[in-house]
């Protein structure tokens, strides 16, 4: 979405180079406009051959379609599976029957080995949709252009048998939070007062 700036001092907004997130809109210094589509995915090995041609056709009239480019966007996260550990095992201790006990704690041992022995991941898709607009056009212009893309490729994306919803404004810091703390993102979510807090800093510093 942006190259993250190491190389320059200043605050972790100014490295971003984000201007502003609002109305569910990242805005970007320069009058760049971004608006983002989180989409589910299609298993195309378990179509058949018929299936899969038609999906090939579909998609090759969709990207046909299309007058402006988009990003794709695929996060892969390792999933962290302590808190679940911990409430099977607060589960197995309040649990009075034996042998329920005895089945959750099988459980949690069976997960947490096979945790051990191979990492759980997790796969998120995103669509990036932009819009870049001149210095006599204005934010409801950009923000016009952007619900009419987001509409155009949510159906497109639609008739391939996928789910479509466009991020709201906190969902898009919290993917930023995301991308550049991930070692942090998995241990310690960002709670939504503080991605609300993230948020208002964020609007107030733009100039």
């Amino acid at each position: 979405m942006h190259i993250l700036k190491l190389n320059k001092p200043g605050s972790a907004k100014d490295q971003l180079s984000i201007k502003s997130v609002q109305n569910n809109i990242l805005m970007l210094p320069g009058n760049r406009y971004r608006a983002v589509i989180e989409t589910s995915a299609v298993n195309f090995e378990l179509k058949s051959d018929s299936e899969q041609d038609a999906l090939i056709e579909t998609y090759q009239s969709f990207l046909n379609g299309l007058n402006s480019p988009f990003q794709i966007i695929i996060r892969i996260r390792e999933i962290d599976l302590d808190n679940y550990l911990e409430e099977m095992h607060q589960k197995a201790l309040r649990e009075k029957e034996n042998i329920y006990r005895s089945q959750i704690e099988n459980y949690a041992k069976f997960v947490a080995g096979l945790v051990n022995v191979n990492k759980i991941l997790s796969r998120r898709f995103y669509v990036v949709i932009p819009v870049d607009i001149s210095s006599r056009q204005d934010e409801d212009f950009a923000s016009e252009q952007l619900a009419l893309k987001v509409e155009i490729i949510s159906r497109g994306l639609k008739r391939l048998g996928m789910n479509v919803r466009q991020l709201e404004s906190l969902e898009i810091l919290e993917l930023f939070y995301g991308f550049y703390n991930p070692g942090q993102a998995k241990v310690q979510p960002l709670s939504e007062k503080a991605l609300s807090l993230m948020h208002m800093a964020i609007v107030k510093e733009r100039p």
